[in-house]
């Protein structure tokens, strides 16, 4: 464990993501599920029954800072994996079935129990203010990103 802290900078930030993510892609792999496919994923089953596809789209370009081909991209690989399936009561909308589902429960269970791992130990204040701090960050840079 590091016993200095080093100054919150971008890199440190970056490496943080990078270390995580590459804990979690390793679960995702196992599963045949990209790091992309799996947010895409998440976003369909949390939104309950169906959620549009304009709004899908927005919403995981929104998050990984991608572009909306790229996106629809993915709702097609989701679709062709047999993970995500077009609303039959609204073909503008879409919705998880049951395999995807079950996937999104595995993959977050496991991904859940990392982050447990990674987290444990650290109090709970210290995460509040490294909560806090991220958040402005992102809302920042979100903010720039817009003004461009």
């Amino acid at each position: 464990m590091t016993t200095t802290a080093p100054p919150v900078n971008a890199r440190v930030i970056a490496l943080a993501h990078h270390a995580g993510r590459a804990l979690a892609e390793g679960v995702l792999a196992r599963h045949g599920v990209t790091f992309h496919q799996s947010v895409t994923l998440r976003a369909v089953v949390v939104a309950g029954e169906s959620i549009g596809r304009d709004g899908l789209v927005a919403e995981v370009t929104g998050s990984l800072k991608t572009d909306e081909s790229f996106v629809r991209g993915v709702m097609e690989e989701l679709t062709a994996a047999k993970l995500v399936e077009e609303d039959p009561a609204q073909a503008s909308r879409i919705r998880p079935t049951d395999a995807g589902r079950d996937l999104y429960a595995t993959t977050a269970a496991a991904t859940a129990e990392i982050a447990a791992r990674l987290y444990a130990g650290i109090p709970a204040e210290d995460l509040a203010v490294a909560g806090r701090v991220l958040a402005l960050v992102t809302e920042r840079a979100n903010a720039e990103l817009d003004g461009a």
